[in-house]
């Protein structure tokens, strides 16, 4: 960085670290424990094609890896309605640590298949007793997460998102930047 830049306010980028993911079973401990919600056995990673599809040898790939460590738990590709790529891993519900590393094993995958750039965020589903979700979503190029609770009608349960915020900010690095709280509605996962 130059001076230019400190003098224009401009900062570098941060680093992705997907291995911050890794804290998502202890967070989802402190979550539970606090709110009742418990992982819902989804997850996902939402990416830009330059196409618009991901080929199948990479969709291949990444089967064949999931498939290599014993994985046996179905993975979908999908498009959602802004043309993002979604590829969403299931799991039972009491195999978090083995979801996230296959979240983990498939954003490998992408950087190193060139697709670095376009990776934009993974999602990890939650549901309460009475079946409301809630997401932890980590950004990519941020490399932070935050909260996303969806109610019906595309609205948002700020409150129960401050209030995980709260939680969990001394199990994750949650995302200081309002503004970068994305809404993902109807997130293929989620």
């Amino acid at each position: 960085m130059g001076f230019l830049d400190t003098l224009l306010g401009r900062t570098k980028p941060v680093r992705p670290d997907l291995d911050r993911l890794f804290a998502l079973p202890s967070a989802a401990i402190t979550l539970q424990t606090s709110t009742g919600y418990a992982p819902a056995g989804t997850g996902s990673v939402c990416f830009a094609t330059v196409e618009g599809t991901v080929s199948t040898q990479l969709m291949q790939d990444l089967r064949d890896l999931l498939n290599a460590a014993g994985d046996v738990h179905p993975v979908e590709l999908s498009q959602d309605d802004y043309g993002y790529t979604w590829l969403v891993c299931h799991h039972s519900p009491d195999d978090l640590p083995d979801l996230v590393n296959n979240l983990h094993a498939v954003n490998t995958t992408l950087q190193d298949g060139g697709f670095g750039p376009q990776l934009l965020c993974s999602l990890v589903a939650f549901r309460n007793p009475s079946a409301r979700p809630l997401a932890l979503i980590y950004l990519y190029k941020r490399g932070t997460f935050y909260p996303f609770a969806p109610l019906p009608h595309e609205r948002r349960n700020n409150h129960l998102e401050f209030q995980v915020r709260g939680l969990l900010a001394e199990d994750l690095p949650i995302e200081p930047d309002l503004t970068r709280w994305f809404p993902v509605w109807g997130a293929p996962g989620l």
